[in-house]
């Protein structure tokens, strides 16, 4: 027997499991996002098919949403009951003879030998289907990055497998951005040196991208284009890297006094939800969304990592320093990130 990865994805994950509770909006645009309020700030946490069919993707303003879709059913967020739902899906993958690594709410790398990586999958989708009525695609192959994004030709409830075998066959011609890991500011850095297409990125000097991207992202990103990537599951648990709190302000705060006091308040809080975990932070960020939807992020490195919340508040305000004041705030955030184990 063969060992194979296959990729569990959970389809429109958040929007499906309101949709348990609320069967009568089945087929209905849903949009959740916020408190529900889409007149309010906030942003869209996730969008059904039916949404996504006007425009509406996750990390859209609200206000945007409610424009390109009206008539949707607007839903407020509900963590507790998500984990709840991710937890349950989790709990049935466990139940098949493979490794399973958790990669958050949605999604989850299994790994096990067998002859038909096919027919793996479709016991695994009938089984969290029966079980958490809980629709998955699986991505199938030969490693982690291959099986990730097979996936996407999967969606929705379907399979697909993605190998060395079919590799350039399905992505040669796509673009950089098709690659698990690359987004649009490195392929506009590719784009610059010529590179435009997976093909092209595999068959890129390492290198020539290493003196150029960095000794390890260059040919980092050629490994990428290669296909190339780890190929056995790790058990091991999924542990959130990061921790962190944001607020959507109704009114845009013009006082930057104002704006270092909330910061502080938004530190402290996430000091004291890490004191509860008993995880200290390892460095802390800051995120500013300028007015009308303009968002930067600063993080520093501290001496040692801590629980502190006078550390954690005045490494905050520091960071926020880097910023330029004098323009309109519409949100802020503090986020507390972990030692790397």
């Amino acid at each position: 027997m063969a060992y194979w990865v296959l990729h569990v994805d959970l389809d429109q994950f958040i929007a499906a499991v309101e949709l348990l509770r609320r069967p009568e909006l089945a087929g209905c645009p849903v949009v959740v996002g916020g408190s529900g309020d889409p007149t309010q700030r906030g942003v869209v946490a996730t969008a059904s098919y039916e949404a996504r069919e006007y425009g509406v993707r996750s990390g859209m303003p609200l206000r945007t949403a409610l424009k390109r879709c009206p008539d949707a059913v607007y839903l407020p967020v509900d963590k507790p009951t998500y984990e709840e739902a991710s937890a349950g899906v989790m709990a049935v993958l466990r139940e098949f003879p493979v490794i399973v690594e958790v990669m958050g709410w949605d999604e989850a790398f299994v790994g096990g030998e067998t002859d038909d990586p096919e027919a793996l999958a479709a016991e695994i989708q009938v089984a969290v289907l029966e079980r958490t009525r809980l629709h998955c695609s699986i991505g199938i192959g030969d490693n982690l990055l291959r099986a990730k994004i097979a996936t996407e030709f999967g969606k929705p409830r379907g399979r697909f497998r993605l190998t060395k075998e079919n590799w350039f066959d399905v992505m040669g011609e796509r673009p950089v951005t098709a690659l698990w890991g690359i987004g649009a500011k490195t392929a506009r850095k590719l784009e610059d040196r010529g590179i435009r297409t997976v093909r092209e990125l595999a068959a890129a000097d390492p290198a020539a991208l290493a003196a150029e991207l960095g000794p390890t992202m260059g040919p980092y990103y050629v490994q990428l284009g290669r296909g190339l990537g780890r190929r056995v599951v790790e058990g091991t648990p999924w542990v959130p890297r990061s921790h962190g709190r944001e607020v959507t302000f109704q009114e845009n705060l013009t006082d930057w006094a104002q704006v270092r006091r909330e910061v502080a308040a938004l530190a402290r809080t996430v000091a004291a939800e890490l004191q509860e975990e008993g995880r200290p932070a390892a460095r802390v960020g800051v995120k500013v969304r300028f007015a009308p939807f303009v968002t930067h992020t600063r993080s520093t490195t501290l001496a040692a990592p801590t629980l502190d919340p006078d550390a954690l508040e005045n490494a905050a305000l520091q960071v926020l320093d880097l910023f330029r004041p004098g323009r309109a705030v519409r949100l802020l955030g503090v986020r507390a990130e972990f030692e790397r184990s």
